[in-house]
């Protein structure tokens, strides 16, 4: 497995992760299915996990993937002390709706209880502000994750859904490792607006959401000719193709595909062998 650094530290990740997401959803699968996928993941090498408070299917059902996760974690017989799970808080789910929620006190709350799902014997690998809330500043959203560092709760901090202007605010409030926007062939706007270019001058790690354009997206990557023309080439998946041109873009990316199949994850794997020239990267940039 191809590893990366996490943002400035010394702490090393795989150079693909786990999006756990699906595994909670209204869709997701049978919880042995679930862990095997969690598994299967950790067999190929996998060490980073994203997951979030709110990967669940309503507010009733808070903190599911962070439990489920938790559970595949203790359930394996190999190693794990070097998995990094990765996990958000911020957003609510009423009804099954997605809502921010950056209430200072909300998030206290939320990361003690993100603690004890994800095993309450250890600290929070990576907590990340999953999405700016406009009622509150920055900083006061950011305060809690600090003293959550300080008192051994959390061990590293990330943005989610921030502009370069944001994640200055957040690094004046705590230090940053990572930064998780939505990155994919019909979402390029990191391109554009700076974030990814701001990653790399600061060695922070970029977390592309949706890198296959979500459950909405992903069947059509086969109708895109240019993509479908170079898996044809190479032998390998549509999802293989886009998965390498992200990681193309930057060496400061790390992919967070999301799997509720076994085959899912290994096929993601199977995207580090993947090659693109920079004519190849070109042509999927143009579309061409």
């Amino acid at each position: 497995m191809e590893i990366k650094h996490l943002g400035n530290t010394d702490v090393t990740i795989s150079a693909i992760a786990l999006g756990g997401m699906p595994l909670s959803l209204s869709s997701r699968p049978p919880e042995s299915q679930a862990i095997e996928v969690i598994h299967r993941a950790l067999d190929l090498g996998v060490t980073l996990i994203d997951t979030a408070d709110s990967y669940c299917k309503d507010e009733s059902d808070k903190h599911h993937n962070e439990r489920l996760i938790g559970k595949a974690l203790q359930q394996y017989n190999g190693d794990t002390s070097h998995v990094i799970v990765a996990t958000k808080g911020g957003l609510m789910r009423p009804n099954g709706d997605w809502t921010r929620n950056g209430n200072p006190d909300h998030l206290r709350e939320t990361i003690k209880a993100s603690f004890e799902s994800l095993g309450g014997n250890k600290p929070i690998d990576i907590w990340q502000y999953h999405a700016p809330d406009p009622k509150y500043t920055i900083a006061e959203s950011l305060t809690p994750a600090k003293e959550a560092v300080e008192s051994g709760l959390i061990r590293f901090v990330g943005v989610s859904n921030f502009s370069v202007e944001q994640i200055k605010q957040a690094r004046d409030v705590v230090d940053i490792v990572s930064v998780q926007n939505q990155y994919n062939p019909w979402s390029r706007q990191p391109e554009f607006d700076g974030v990814l270019e701001y990653c790399e001058q600061e060695k922070l790690t970029f977390l592309p959401w949706s890198p296959l354009g979500g459950s909405r997206r992903v069947s059509r990557l086969q109708d895109i000719p240019v993509i479908s023309k170079l898996a044809q080439e190479k032998s390998a998946s549509v999802y293989s193709i886009v998965l390498a041109w992200l990681r193309a873009k930057s060496p400061v990316i790390v992919p967070i595909p999301g799997a509720s199949k076994i085959t899912s994850i290994e096929d993601s794997v199977r995207s580090l062998e993947v090659k693109l020239s920079d004519q190849e990267v070109s042509k999927i940039d143009s579309g061409t």
